[in-house]
């Protein structure tokens, strides 16, 4: 074998200097490595005492951890304190407010509940809270909720898109029923916009989904969003196959008001997913804890669940704003009150 050694001579004046001569590496034995890393292990001993007693490169490769860190290490003084676990924060007023808020809403998450702080922060002035924080404290608090099971796929793929991009483009219409505490039973029309996820206009009946009260809430929302005018630009309207949307009376009404019908897959509730969404919502947050011992009763608060939700409901796609705050907060940043965002 030919052994190839590389030699640097530096001349001064007539006398030649090695510089690098042959490399004189110690190669390790791995009994020695194994030393090593036990004697990291020993009772009082840590990785930089290790490795003031041998070399960091060494000491790096047996321990297989970085060796910027252990450089790192050695240059820490021995007053040295690890800031990160010295901070203790007094957690007692978050959660005040935490138990203030879910204590009116007990549907609501650690999400929704650090977004009514975050709001709650900016009109008194303060530091907003950051949303591990709130996850944090209630965790050691046992006030998070059950983690939903998980729901198998559909085979259907479902490539489209049903949020827009600007408000008025598009609007979802559906019902949903649920009964009272005397058994009467409630039936509720609504249509939403689905860019800003306002809910426009809703009708609750103690009958079944017909044409007339599909045509009121289309009435209501186009007078909600455009007063006496009609739309300068067809808006879609996108529903289900249900019998009222598809009734004759129904699309021709639409269209008199400047609304487009547009009707999902058949058997594809996806394809309608922001209202079927909403119907999920309304009766989580709402119906299952107000009361609604009979129909009347139950129409009045439904008018206030409704006013809450625009108002106040933080909403994933919106930031966690409501729908109204969301378009209040585009209107002051000086964009349009159309403009959403991209979802």
């Amino acid at each position: 074998m030919i052994v190839l050694i590389l030699v640097s001579r530096l001349v001064i004046g007539e006398q030649m200097i090695d510089v690098l001569g042959p490399e004189k590496r110690r190669r390790r034995t791995t009994q020695e490595k194994i030393a090593i890393v036990q004697q990291s292990f020993e009772p009082g001993m840590t990785v930089s005492l290790v490795a003031r007693g041998w070399g960091v490169s060494l000491v790096s490769r047996c321990l297989r951890v970085s060796r910027a860190q252990l450089h790192v290490i050695l240059r820490r003084t021995d007053d040295w304190k690890d800031g990160r676990r010295s901070r203790h924060s007094d957690d007692t007023d978050v959660l005040l407010r935490i138990h203030h808020v879910i204590g009116e809403l007990p549907t609501y998450g650690y999400r929704r509940v650090w977004a009514l702080l975050r709001r709650q922060a900016e009109l008194d002035g303060m530091p907003a809270i950051n949303a591990k924080r709130v996850y944090r404290i209630m965790r050691q608090n046992a006030l998070l909720l059950e983690r939903k099971t998980a729901v198998p796929p559909s085979k259907r793929a479902h490539t489209g898109k049903v949020a827009v991009k600007e408000s008025n483009q598009r609007w979802c219409s559906d019902g949903f029923e649920f009964r009272c505490d005397n058994g009467e039973k409630l039936g509720v029309t609504f249509a939403l916009d689905c860019c800003d996820r306002e809910a426009l206009h809703w009708a609750v009946t103690t009958g079944g989904f017909d044409s007339e009260t599909v045509q009121d809430v289309m009435l209501g929302a186009v007078e909600r969003r455009f007063g006496s005018e009609l739309p300068t630009s067809p808006v879609e309207w996108l529903t289900d196959n249900g019998s009222c949307y598809r009734a004759n009376e129904t699309r021709q009404f639409a269209r008199m008001l400047g609304l487009e019908p547009k009707n999902t897959a058949v058997r594809s509730p996806e394809s309608n997913g922001i209202a079927e969404s909403f119907v999920k919502t309304i009766k989580r947050d709402y119906i299952s804890i107000m009361p609604k011992p009979d129909g009347l009763t139950a129409a009045k608060n439904l008018a206030e669940a409704f006013e809450h939700y625009n108002e106040w409901h933080p909403h994933s796609a919106l930031g966690y704003r409501s729908p109204r705050e969301y378009l209040r907060q585009q209107a002051s940043n000086g964009l349009s009150d159309n403009r959403c965002l991209e979802i």
